[in-house]
């Protein structure tokens, strides 16, 4: 079972900052995240989301591949195979951006929006959809930036736990009920 866990930053900056170090624990088989979006709140203006995964990308590179593919081989047909491959390549990939653009998974949008208006203007958050993690070492990275919590999906008791780690100077156990 994936959990959500939003952590609070002072600085603009320290959200992207703490990614990072998620991002490199996740190489090392410490954490496994399905989805991680971070959200800053400038002194001045509009927040600003950034998306860890761009589906419009990934959408794009797998039309190409398909449609440049099938392109190719209805060019065969045609005796034409590099009109195929380009035309399809084109094609294919404008669908793929398409589809990629209007699929959503992961976090919720519209959650990440409300929830990123309520931190205060000069801080970060950072929304972290989680299916397992190795909690004391994780948090032993993290800890540094002290993080605040501002939601999970956890239960009152895991979620008691990880606000215990965060704030205390001992390390142990394990908050997820992934393992």
């Amino acid at each position: 079972m994936a959990d959500l866990v939003v952590l609070d930053f002072d600085g603009t900056d320290t959200a992207d900052i703490v990614l990072g170090k998620l991002r490199e624990l996740r190489k090392e088989h410490l954490i496994d995240m399905l989805d991680a979006v971070v959200v800053i709140r400038p002194e001045e203006g509009d927040i600003q989301i950034k998306q860890s995964v761009n589906l419009t990308a990934i959408g794009a590179s797998s039309g190409l591949s398909t449609g440049a593919l099938v392109g190719t081989l209805a060019g065969l047909l045609v005796l034409n195979p590099m009109a195929g491959f380009a035309i399809g390549g084109m094609a294919g990939a404008a669908m793929g951006a398409l589809s990629g653009r209007l699929s959503d998974y992961g976090i919720n949008d519209q959650f990440i929006k409300d929830l990123g208006e309520t931190i205060k203007p000069g801080t970060s958050a950072l929304f972290v959809h989680v299916a397992k993690a190795t909690t004391d070492k994780v948090v032993a990275e993290i800890k540094q930036y002290e993080p605040r919590i501002l939601k999970t999906s956890l239960s009152k008791e895991q979620e008691d736990k990880l606000r215990a780690l965060l704030a205390g100077p001992a390390l142990s156990g394990d908050v997820s009920a992934a393992g």
